[in-house]
């Protein structure tokens, strides 16, 4: 079997508070692009250990030992979703550390593949809480997370490109949400806010990233890329996705976004550049 497994980009992240449990509650509304790894996934017979490698150009900073795959495979046999062992190679195209959610939709996206049959909604929470807050991110093309347990699917289908960038800075999610000091008021959205294409920008324009500032002060490169891809012709908007370190710049054109693509490019030739559009 082989696999998609896509990144997502987060438009905006509002952090509205720090729960007891050490986790924090936010809020944000994301999509799915087309930038994937590519998993190859196959029953081991007469096997009881999982066989899980990696290889591209992002492999050498997984673990084989160690990842979000083997994890959900332990959880999915744990709670007899499923019983077989496999091997999973997978080809990493997506950064880690970046902020686009590589690991975790790897997992996700085994996870919906072995699954064939429904889950109830407690056993879900359960297997959500042991693998990470953003899996359920990767069950919807778009959507938007009102706190950190609920999700709402957005139905509405927008074409939208993004250049992004690498800066070859590496973040580490609980250093960055370890020097958040204040949060963000919730916010509240309808989803006929959501209805046109413009209005959906203007939403995710108005916006922010709450950990973008933290990331800038540790890295100000992060906010000279983010200078760059605004002031790219054509570019709505540019932010930071996640805690970091990737940016991207928002474009509603196509030909716009490639050609600011490839400007970017020989502007940073040392930085990782990608075009994406939504899936």
């Amino acid at each position: 079997m082989v696999l998609k497994s896509f990144a997502k980009i987060n438009l905006n992240l509002l952090i509205n508070k720090k729960l007891k449990n050490g986790l924090h509650d936010l809020q944000s509304i994301y999509c799915l692009t087309d930038l994937h790894d590519k998993i190859i996934i196959k029953k081991i017979k007469n096997k009881h250990k999982d066989l899980i490698s990696f290889s591209g150009p992002f492999s050498i900073n997984v673990s084989d030992a160690r990842n979000s795959v083997k994890t959900t495979l332990d959880i999915m046999r744990k709670y007899k979703l499923i019983s077989d062992y496999y091997s999973v190679n997978i080809h990493k195209n997506i950064p880690v550390f970046a902020g686009l959610g590589g690991g975790t939709s790897n997992a996700a996206t085994i996870f919906k593949n072995l699954t064939n049959r429904k889950i109830r909604k407690k056993l879900l929470n359960r297997i959500f809480d042991k693998i990470g807050s953003d899996f359920i991110l990767f069950f919807y093309k778009c959507g938007y997370l009102s706190n950190i347990r609920i999700i709402n699917k957005i139905k509405y289908k927008y074409k939208l490109y993004f250049v992004l960038i690498f800066p070859n800075v590496k973040c580490s999610t609980r250093q960055v949400y370890s020097k958040l000091k204040n949060y963000s008021k919730k916010a509240s959205y309808s989803m006929k806010e959501f209805s046109t294409k413009s209005k959906f920008v203007r939403i995710i324009k108005d916006s922010k990233n709450d950990l973008q500032s933290i990331v800038e002060k540790q890295h100000p490169v992060i906010k000279k890329v983010i200078n760059s891809l605004s002031k790219a012709k054509g570019c709505y908007f540019s932010r930071m996705t996640g805690s970091g370190s990737v940016c991207y710049g928002l474009f509603t054109d196509k030909k716009c976004a490639k050609v600011a693509f490839k400007n970017l490019r020989k502007k940073y030739p040392k930085f990782w550049l990608s075009f994406t559009k939504t899936i």
